[in-house]
């Protein structure tokens, strides 16, 4: 399984789309989110790399999401915990 959405999260590469809207970015389209995403406290639903809706499974530690292209990336990698 591809691992490109893990490498972009490590090396702190701009999203495309908005993980948590799946908005694209560049769009110029004012973005709105609830209080807690906006804190960072959410996991993302979408794919950063090509908008995607993700599997999200949110665990009492942490939480891991899958793109069925792009691959998995968990919050303890990120240093989310």
């Amino acid at each position: 399984m591809s691992q490109e959405l893990l490498e972009a999260l490590l090396a702190g590469d701009a999203p495309v789309f908005h993980p948590n809207t799946g908005q694209e970015v560049a769009s110029g389209e004012e973005i709105i989110l609830s209080p807690s995403a906006s804190a960072g406290l959410e996991a993302p639903r979408f794919c950063q790399l090509c908008g995607r809706r993700m599997v999200v499974q949110v665990r009492p530690d942490g939480w891991d999401a899958r793109c069925s292209r792009h691959g998995e990336v968990d919050s303890v990698y990120l240093g989310r915990r």
